[in-house]
């Protein structure tokens, strides 16, 4: 009888426990807010990006005109999960090669990636390049695209490692299209 006892008392506090946090969370899952099919300038793939966000309420994308016009241009594109940044894309216009800067990304020990003329990954971001017109000489500007992903407090560390290759692509392929760029010849 005392064992049925400890087996009631067991099922009730349980089933008490269970109602409580079912009422906090309003009996509800949460998840990942929807995003449009394209973002980013239209060259993501929503679902793609989505995947690898965080639960939340609300997502909201803030995207800059894509415009690499003239040196030190920069757009970005950030997408927020309740108000904080979980994914963020920029392109930067440099008029050297030799003023592609990626030093600061050395301490997540990037691993390199075959995308564009040079790209590395790391732990939460990528990073490539691509050459609209190349210097003729080495005091001569030309026309460098750096173009870098970065992310904050994904939930799968290992599903991004594996998603952020093809996601720069996506990214090189989208800024040699919109900026008719496919590569210049190196002098």
């Amino acid at each position: 009888m005392h064992r049925h006892k400890n087996i009631a008392a067991s099922a009730l506090v349980s089933m008490l426990l269970m109602t409580a946090l079912t009422s906090c969370s309003g009996g509800e899952t949460r998840s990942v807010p929807k995003l449009p099919a394209r973002v980013c300038w239209n060259a993501f793939d929503g679902e793609d990006v989505a995947s690898l966000l965080p639960t939340g309420d609300r997502a909201t994308v803030d995207t800059d005109p894509f415009v690499l016009a003239k040196p030190a241009d920069s757009p970005t594109c950030s997408i927020y999960i309740d108000g904080n940044t979980k994914f963020q894309t920029y392109a930067l216009y440099e008029d050297f090669e030799r003023s592609i800067d990626w030093s600061s990304y050395e301490k997540a020990h990037p691993e390199p990636i075959d995308v564009g003329e040079k790209g590395i990954v790391w732990y939460d971001g990528a990073a490539s390049y691509i050459i609209c017109e190349a210097s003729k000489t080495p005091s001569s500007p030309g026309k460098y695209i750096d173009l870098t992903i970065s992310t904050s407090d994904l939930p799968d560390e290992e599903k991004l490692r594996r998603a952020l290759p093809a996601l720069m692509k996506q990214f090189v392929a989208f800024a040699q299209r919109e900026l008719n760029c496919t590569g210049a010849p190196r002098p």
